[in-house]
């Protein structure tokens, strides 16, 4: 099925609008690779912007209506570019097409055997725990993530086989577009909450988008979360819908058994229905943390359901080592460890710290934290400073605001308060340049530093590194051995 709207060589000649984001970005990848001419814009360079242009992409940094080729076959964007973008303004008084990322994502996909990665956390995670392990597996897979897997421009590959792996996005509702033979949905929980007013308008839109899987298709679902239940027992009754469930419960087709930390990875422990050949097997997961291990799973379940081997798959999960901003190590200095995590629902805040304090081992965590959105936090500010009070001592910085506009009487305080309401060690931080110098006081031998949140902060941790290592050469310079020497 391909998508509605698009004129069969409107991705021949595409102009992207932010082509350097984490989506639209995996997007322009795949089309230069498939031989389209891509061109687009950013507002800064980056790692991800020079990948595209050694790949063959024309990119403009800034905006500007001359950016866009008089002979654009389109003009791509996402839900975060403004209507009054000089660039999109351009192409609609030009009446040049204007692309949902979406739909672009959906042209891609057909033909192909499409996996969608769905859920209110760990979509980044599962699509790329997937990617890695069919690539393992030689069956060479295209793909579209969310974040990087280990370099700039990892976050997408057109292959030459016949599975198309894909994050599907539900905060704008964009992945109603999609037709996937195998839909995976992780989790049910309210956020987006521009978007989203309610917990019926969440499961409106995860039925709409299980009613895209194709007749004959798969819906792989956790067994375990209240919201997933919910809505398999809302989907019911529905013909030409296979449901694989998995996780914990009893009744789980994919069950877990057993979950194993062993410091930064996990063994994990699962026996499958008989309808699925029956049978345990036991595999490694190289990220920490029981959520981690569930969306292992997941992947496992919808390798199933795809007849790739079980007994193949598992091992094959384990040559997965991370994506960018999942509990990514970013360096150690002065004998701490600094860890990079997207965490920004309160949901996957705590999910990270309980996953993080199992290798912490005697050390304290230290975090970083950094509100996103103006609406986030004022509808989960609360529970953002309760998910806070998992770790040892927390400094939170301003909201990150990204594509929103103030809110009167919105600001961190909300989580601020309640961190320390729950008795939390809560520093405020809003004078951004100090945190590294903080944070580098605090820090003891031992301890574990997470910068987390999806703004900005993640740059924090090179800062708080270099901090670190001066001040661990400062300490050398005054030590008894130095000053003998």
């Amino acid at each position: 099925m391909a998508p509605a709207g698009i004129a069969p060589d409107a991705l021949d000649r595409p102009h992207f609008i932010g082509i350097g984001g984490a989506g639209m970005s995996g997007v322009a990848k795949v089309l230069v690779q498939r031989g389209a001419r891509v061109a687009g814009s950013d507002s800064k360079d980056s790692p991800i912007v020079a990948a595209l242009r050694e790949l063959g992409a024309t990119v403009h940094l800034g905006h500007a209506a001359g950016n866009v080729a008089s002979d654009a076959t389109s003009v791509v964007v996402s839900s975060a570019i403004r209507a009054d973008n000089l660039e999109l303004v351009a192409a609609r008084e030009r009446g040049i097409p204007v692309v949902h990322r979406s739909d672009a994502l959906a042209a891609l996909m057909d033909g192909h055997r499409p996996i969608a990665v769905a859920g209110t956390h760990g979509k980044t995670t599962t699509t790329s725990m997937l990617a890695v392990s069919l690539r393992t597996l030689g069956l060479d897979p295209s793909y579209v993530i969310g974040g990087d897997l280990d370099a700039p421009g990892s976050s997408a590959e057109h292959g030459g086989g016949e599975i198309f792996v894909a994050e599907a996005d539900e905060s704008d509702r964009s992945f109603h577009k999609y037709a996937p033979e195998v839909a995976i949905i992780l989790n049910v929980e309210l956020d987006h909450h521009a978007n989203y007013a309610s917990m019926d308008e969440i499961y409106d839109s995860f039925r709409t988008f299980v009613e895209r899987v194709r007749p004959g298709g798969t819906l792989v679902i956790s067994a375990d979360h209240d919201g997933a239940r919910e809505l398999t027992a809302q989907l019911a009754g529905r013909e030409g819908l296979r449901v694989l469930t998995y996780g914990e419960a009893a009744d789980a087709d994919v069950r877990v058994l057993d979950v194993v930390p062993h410091g930064l990875t996990s063994e994990v422990t699962v026996r499958f229905a008989e309808a699925l050949g029956g049978g345990e097997i036991t595999f490694t997961v190289s990220v920490p943390g029981r959520h981690y291990a569930h969306n292992a799973v997941a992947a496992l379940a919808a390798g199933a359901a795809l007849d790739v081997p079980a007994r193949d798959l598992a091992p094959a999960i384990a040559s997965y080592t991370g994506v960018k901003r999942r509990l990514q190590l970013k360096g150690t200095a002065a004998e701490v460890q600094v860890i990079d995590s997207y965490a920004h629902h309160p949901t996957e805040i705590a999910a990270d710290l309980e996953a993080i304090r199992g290798g912490a081992g005697e050390g304290r965590v230290l975090v970083v934290f950094q509100p996103h959105l103006f609406s986030r936090t004022q509808e989960l500010g609360a529970e953002m400073g309760e998910a806070l009070a998992l770790a040892d001592a927390s400094v939170v910085l301003d909201i990150y605001p990204a594509r929103e506009d103030p809110v009167p009487g919105i600001t961190s305080d909300l989580v601020i308060d309640a961190a320390r309401h729950h008795g939390a060690d809560v520093t405020a931080a809003h004078d951004r340049s100090a945190i590294p110098g903080l944070i580098a006081g605090m820090a003891k031998p031992g301890d574990l530093v997470l910068t987390m949140g999806a703004g900005d902060v993640t740059d924090l941790g090179p800062e708080i590194l270099a901090r670190l290592q001066t001040r661990r050469a400062r300490s050398a310079l005054r030590s008894p051995a130095s000053r003998e020497s």
